[in-house]
């Protein structure tokens, strides 16, 4: 979670169809028009040595997706992608050489500026490689939260997965799995739906009946300010506090229980321990004191149910359900269920 909001969803109402593929077409000259409802992406190898891949993804994507280039390309050549108009403009490019260096050009805007020329100043070593399935221990990288909503499927946010090298999950019982590329992400609600095979944990249902209601009591469960503090998991209380978020955005709920930057893509739960919401931000303090002169006070958001039950069911994914209703439960023992359903994330650029 980041910026005065920590997740660029918080601005889009709307659900969002998954990035499409970038359509790989051969090299081109400059000159090589794009034909109706594509856009050209002309990648120019000013490295000084033959490149050996190049992969060109919409920005923000989990993955790089496979390699474009059909054989080595030598260096002052060029090669031409097209991808379709409905996949935007912004791109992350990535070529590498055959030494083994790479180039990672990130958030190009390819409408405006097509001509992508990567030279040996963009060039970085190759990085050393752990084990296959085995997180490296120096790599940079971030943190955040997820929870498994079917059989070897966790779901987070898409902003705590994007621009990731690899993700890896650490399950309650202390086992780290690795997520297989691709994630099925949606960008306008900020959701991404990871493979995760080795079972991650067990399946947690989200609530179908009744309505959500103000003032009801949730919970919010995850790993907030990891490596600061302890490794273990977090509950924290509150109150639904208004049925829409930041600007009534529709797919929001504004929330009480307390999250902290890797509460991200966690679950919310009601009291009877079923999914009602993915946590996904807060307001930054310092920046809306800036604003208006008054410090905001425990203003958290979390995405609703509804809308993660509609990107799953997008994703091939059919949610398990269940009523919400009897007396409540103690928040100790829907910490200790959902507990089992929980994961650390880790990601590595």
């Amino acid at each position: 979670m980041h910026r005065a909001l920590l997740s660029a969803a918080c601005a889009a109402a709307l659900l969002a169809s998954l990035p499409a593929a970038v359509a790989q077409a051969p090299a081109a000259t400059p000159e090589a028009p794009a034909e109706a409802g594509q856009n050209r992406i002309q990648v120019v190898n000013r490295t000084g040595q033959d490149a050996t891949a190049i992969h060109a993804v919409r920005s923000g994507r989990a993955d790089w997706g496979s390699n474009t280039l059909p054989r080595a390309m030598p260096t002052d050549k060029s090669f031409t992608l097209r991808t379709r108009v409905e996949a935007g403009c912004r791109f992350d490019i990535r070529l590498i050489t055959a030494d083994g260096k790479r180039a990672t050009l990130r958030d190009r805007d390819v409408c405006a500026t097509p001509r992508v020329e990567v030279t040996a100043a963009d060039l970085r070593p190759a990085p050393t490689r752990p084990a296959e399935g085995t997180p490296n221990p120096r790599a940079g990288g971030s943190s955040g939260t997820g929870f498994v909503v079917a059989t070897d499927r966790v779901l987070t946010n898409q902003h705590v997965v994007a621009g990731c090298n690899r993700i890896f999950v650490r399950t309650a019982d202390g086992r780290t799995l690795p997520a297989v590329p691709p994630a099925r992400v949606d960008e306008s609600v900020d959701l991404a739906l990871l493979a995760v095979p080795g079972d991650p944990g067990d399946v947690v249902a989200f609530r179908s009946t009744p309505d959500v209601r103000r003032g009801e009591g949730v919970i919010a469960f995850g790993f907030p300010l990891a490596g600061l503090l302890s490794s273990d998991p977090k509950l924290t209380r509150g109150e639904m506090n208004g049925m829409n978020g930041l600007r009534n955005n529709p797919n929001h709920y504004q929330i009480s229980a307390e999250v902290q930057p890797g509460n991200s893509g966690g679950p919310l739960l009601d009291m009877q321990g079923h999914i009602v919401g993915v946590v996904v931000s807060k307001l930054h303090a310092q920046n809306i004191a800036k604003q208006t002169g008054d410090i905001p006070q425990n203003v958290n958001f979390a995405i609703k149910g509804s809308a993660a039950q509609v990107f799953l069911r997008r994703a091939g994914i059919v949610p398990e359900v269940a009523p919400s209703s009897g007396a409540d439960r103690s928040a100790a023992d829907i910490g200790e269920d959902i507990n089992r359903s929980t994961v650390f994330i880790r990601c590595e650029k």
